[in-house]
């Protein structure tokens, strides 16, 4: 009497699980929860996109500042000459291209605030979630920015200048993670996990 042949040797030779055919797009989505709200991976991402905002302010790390401000001397002035080359560096960018990257940033926004809210697709609610908020510390560090240049501050005056902005963007943080936090679970709740 002979042994019937697996079905899974069969699968594997001809490409597919008992007859069916393996459609790898609908496997992918099945696996990775594409309803962003309900995704730990969305909430990881806000979350470490809003400790990396906050922790390199105006593009130099936080710890640096602290050092600089504790420890003056060659601390504050590696910490002054590099916050010194960003400041420039985005204020040359702003000046260059600052109309293109304001029609870009606006059309995308806008985009997806469309695709969104008017049409219901959830990642680019997720998306707009944060995109919008980091739009608006790009515009308080752009600020802070040309204060710096305009005062030419150092020292306390600068430390105080960049307390102050960093104290923004957290607040500006804390209110996106809210806001988005409020606004996914009201979305999770009204949609249904089994759904």
């Amino acid at each position: 009497m002979e042994m019937p042949v697996p079905q899974v040797a069969i699968a594997g030779q001809l490409g597919g699980f008992g007859g069916y055919s393996l459609d790898l797009s609908l496997k992918i989505f099945e696996v990775i929860d594409m309803r962003s709200f309900s995704n730990l991976w969305y909430w990881i991402m806000l979350a470490v996109i809003w400790s990396s905002t906050s922790h390199w302010v105006l593009g130099v790390p936080h710890d640096m500042f602290i050092r600089a401000r504790r420890q003056g001397g060659q601390a504050a002035e590696d910490y002054e000459t590099i916050l010194g080359i960003n400041v420039r560096r985005l204020l040359y960018i702003a000046r260059t291209s600052g109309v293109w990257a304001v029609a870009f940033v606006s059309f995308i926004l806008a985009g997806l605030a469309s695709l969104g809210f008017y049409y219901d697709f959830e990642i680019a609610q997720a998306v707009f979630c944060f995109a919008a908020p980091l739009t608006l510390v790009g515009l308080l560090s752009l600020r802070t920015a040309t204060r710096i240049e305009a005062s030419g501050a150092t020292g306390a005056d600068l430390y105080r200048m960049i307390s102050r902005h960093r104290f923004a963007t957290q607040g500006v943080g804390m209110l996106a993670i809210f806001v988005t936090g409020m606004y996914g679970m009201w979305q999770n709740l009204s949609t249904g996990v089994l759904n």
